[in-house]
């Protein structure tokens, strides 16, 4: 599938669920979060059966995300059941890493199930290494089971975990914060990515007290280290621009959609929620009702066709420099 601007369309983020156990600001700041009723949440049937007319249209990675996606019951069996689709050639899994470390009846870990279940590849979000700071950003007092999650990850073999980093002004004013996590995720060897906010949730995300852009941290970063190292040819399946940290074999990397003018060039992506939305782009309002096509009797080649009509309008950029009001909050639409 190639978009009207040359975009090759072979990336789908599943969201599976909409419900979490943390409380992120930057994603679902009320505790009394209103739940999409079960009922207009896609089943894991119509998943797969979107997933098959994705992959037979040149769809070959799958990112499983929420909400957090290990809250929904029977997960494991249902990557078991993506990985076995014709085409699909990549799995990875978007997860805040607090039930990674939790054992299932067997006594192995979730980690060591997903694994075995063909996720190749996991994101773990963690923004500070400060237990308080992260109580006071997600809500909850988890980060130990986030880092238990983590060398749970490390047992089960994945091939790449990397960690997600969101950039706020209260969370890493303490200019230890950043170079702590730089240190963390180099013993961990993990991959460190750093993430400008986004107005997904609220505008109020961008005012000067909450915004801290790449260039910032990267500052942060090098008062430390001395100046990185751009490694241009260096690619993962999103957005993010690479530098190697110098004196060590350690690559960290800086996602910033609100800075970056080239944000959008190479995107690859669509996203489904998990109320059957198909989604063009994060940073806009466009998104297309699938779950009604699923639903109302057409056949696999209407589906195709549909894929294809929301590709055709897929945007040449987001919306979030511009026109962009948030409609409903992050973990609604999937992360």
């Amino acid at each position: 599938m190639q978009d009207t601007f040359g975009h090759q369309i072979s990336y789908l983020r599943l969201s599976i669920t909409d419900r979490c156990n943390e409380r992120c600001h930057y994603c679902m700041p009320e505790e009394l979060q209103t739940w999409l009723p079960r009922a207009d949440l896609l089943t894991y049937e119509e998943i797969l059966r979107t997933v098959r007319a994705g992959a037979s249209l040149g769809i070959r990675k799958l990112r499983v995300t929420g909400g957090e996606p290990l809250t929904r019951r029977d997960v494991i069996p249902f990557i078991t059941q993506l990985k076995a689709i014709p085409g699909i050639e990549d799995i990875g899994l978007s997860t805040n890493g607090t039930l990674l470390a939790d054992l299932q009846r067997d006594g192995r870990t979730t980690a060591a199930h997903l694994r075995e279940a063909g996720v190749r590849t996991v994101n773990i979000s963690l923004d500070t290494l400060d237990p308080a700071a992260y109580a006071a950003v997600t809500g909850r007092d988890f980060l130990h089971k986030v880092i238990a999650g983590i060398e749970a990850c490390h047992a089960a073999g994945f091939e790449q975990i990397k960690l997600n980093c969101v950039l706020m002004k209260a969370a890493h004013s303490d200019p230890d914060a950043l170079p702590a996590l730089l240190d963390f995720a180099h013993r961990q060897d993990c991959l460190l990515r750093f993430i400008e906010l986004m107005p997904v949730t609220s505008r109020e995300l961008l005012e000067d007290s909450s915004f801290l852009p790449t260039a910032t941290a990267r500052r942060l970063i090098e008062a430390r280290t001395g100046p990185l190292i751009p490694r241009p040819g260096y690619k993962t399946n999103g957005p993010a621009s690479y530098y190697e940290v110098p004196g060590r074999n350690q690559l960290i990397g800086f996602i910033g959609a609100m800075t970056n003018l080239h944000f959008c060039e190479s995107c690859n992506k669509l996203r489904l929620t998990s109320d059957g939305k198909l989604r063009p782009c994060l940073g806009s309002h466009l998104e297309f009702d699938l779950r009604q096509v699923l639903r109302d009797g057409s056949d696999d080649e209407a589906l195709k066709n549909f894929f294809l009509s929301v590709v055709a309008r897929k945007p040449k950029e987001h919306d979030f420099r511009t026109t962009y009001l948030p409609g409903r909050h992050m973990t609604a639409i999937g992360g």
